[in-house]
């Protein structure tokens, strides 16, 4: 269908198989954190707690956009990376799943919650990064900088985040909740009340949710980089978005960007300026006269990618550096032209949407215990209460919430099991965390970027010699 040759069609199944095993593994890696407070608080059987979370996992990735999944592809500038070998393409697929999926497994089989996002990212910038050693480097371009900023920043605040806002949370209940019995450790095979219970059942369903609307997206991205570094020509746009919108919206563009005054932009701006003026006479060009994407040669399809990418890319980068002389109405408008323009290039088909849904419900299904014995019985010394399930659990919902809103790829693992810790600490202050625990926690927070980075770059570049 694809035009491909036998063996790069082995090659390209076997990655989107790999993509898929890895969203399976980050089921039962990170999901696993959505049901421990509800199995040791005695409010859900186990067989019941990985179902729900299992459907509400899948609910999440089915309801919860792309806009994740967009960050993950464009933390590699694929338009730099895409070049006339395919072969290249799966190199870089390759090691980046690899390498996910070694350290994953690795933790999950030591029952250390660590984090899938960090493990995601640090194998994607880690390829980005080898790129400096190839011949014919494309240097700085082989990493968005910016995104990964953005995305580092959102990482590392996570676990800082959860770990305080679940000490506020438990003084918020213990200074409006007088009910003595939510801060006592379960009775063993009794069940909590039943307004207890549906406190904590309903936060596990929101960490379940939220979980797959974040962790699931990533798949998605996963998925979407693969396609578009094997398949440029097929998955580069969305061939169901009329181009002759897509032209008004640029045509739009094009007219405020002239009402600004570019003598006034930075010697960096001006070459942006320039470039959003170019690449939207090229898509202009391109386009004139055809509707939808099918109309368009498959080798140009890429292109007409990469024009929408320069010219939003620009766009963002010139609101953000306050040098565009327009007014507040102006920059609104921009911005809602080039939101509308990103259509074209920041979708998934319904297909990939579906696979990691199962995927990743899946994996929330099988395989969770040994993360669910570290969270309920070895992060603090006490067993676990239902106040402090529950503080964790919210914590951990609002948090992934809002970095889903926000397109931020943040850590479930993190943001739960710094929530656990918190509420410890919240009752009897830091004597009350296990040390151990939280040693080799902290380690694989610290060491998981760093290793992930060096083995996909390794794998990428050996991958590079044989391909």
């Amino acid at each position: 269908m694809f035009g491909l040759t036998t063996g790069l069609a082995i090659l390209l199944i076997a990655c989107l198989l790999l993509a898929c095993f890895f969203e399976f593994i980050n089921g039962f890696h990170d999901s696993a954190n959505a049901v421990a407070t509800v199995i040791y608080t005695n409010s859900m059987k186990p067989t019941a707690a990985v179902v729900f979370s299992g459907v509400l996992n899948f609910a999440g990735v089915m309801l919860g956009g792309i806009a994740v999944a967009m960050g993950i592809v464009n933390l590699l500038p694929m338009e730099a990376l895409v070049d006339s070998n395919p072969y290249h393409g799966i190199a870089l697929i390759l090691a980046l799943l690899l390498s996910a999926i070694i350290w994953n497994f690795g933790t999950w089989y030591l029952g250390i919650p660590a984090s899938s996002s960090h493990t995601l990212i640090g194998s994607i910038l880690g390829i980005g990064l080898a790129f400096y050693f190839l011949p014919g480097n494309v240097g700085g371009s082989a990493v968005n900088w910016d995104k990964a900023k953005d995305t580092g920043l959102a990482l590392l605040l996570s676990p800082l985040v959860g770990f305080s806002v679940a000490i506020i949370m438990m003084f918020i209940f213990k200074r409006f909740i007088k009910n003595d019995e939510i801060y006592k450790e379960p009775i063993p095979g009794k069940k909590p009340p039943l307004w207890i219970r549906m406190i904590l059942g309903t936060t596990c369903g929101l960490v379940s949710f939220f979980h797959g609307q974040n962790d699931g997206q990533k798949g998605v991205g996963l998925l979407m980089m693969i396609l578009i570094a094997v398949l440029p020509g097929y998955f580069a746009i969305d061939k169901s978005i009329n181009l002759q919108s897509i032209n008004g919206n640029i045509e739009k563009i094009e007219l405020l960007m002239s009402k600004a005054d570019s003598t006034a932009l930075a010697a960096k701006e001006k070459i942006l300026y320039a470039d959003i003026i170019s690449y939207g006479k090229h898509f202009q060009n391109t386009s004139d006269g055809k509707f939808s994407g099918e109309e368009i040669a498959v080798g140009e399809r890429f292109l007409i990618r990469k024009d929408i990418v320069k010219i939003t890319k620009g766009c963002e980068k010139l609101v953000k550096g306050g040098n565009l002389t327009l007014s507040a109405n102006e920059i609104t408008s921009l911005n809602a032209e080039i939101k509308s323009a990103k259509k074209l290039i920041e979708y998934a088909p319904s297909w990939v949407i579906v696979l990691i849904s199962v995927s990743l419900g899946l994996g929330t299904m099988i395989g969770w215990k040994r993360i669910v014995k570290t969270i309920g019985e070895k992060i603090g010394k006490q067993h676990m209460s239902y106040a402090q399930g529950a503080s964790a659990q919210l914590v951990a919902s609002m948090g992934i919430g809002m970095a889903s809103a926000y397109g931020l790829p943040v850590s479930t693992t993190h943001m739960l099991s710094s929530g656990v810790a918190g509420s410890m600490v919240a009752k009897k202050g830091l004597k009350n965390l296990q040390k151990k625990t939280i040693t080799h926690i902290a380690l694989a927070w610290v060491l998981t970027l760093p290793a992930t980075m060096i083995l996909s770059g390794s794998l990428f570049l050996l991958f590079r010699a044989i391909f």
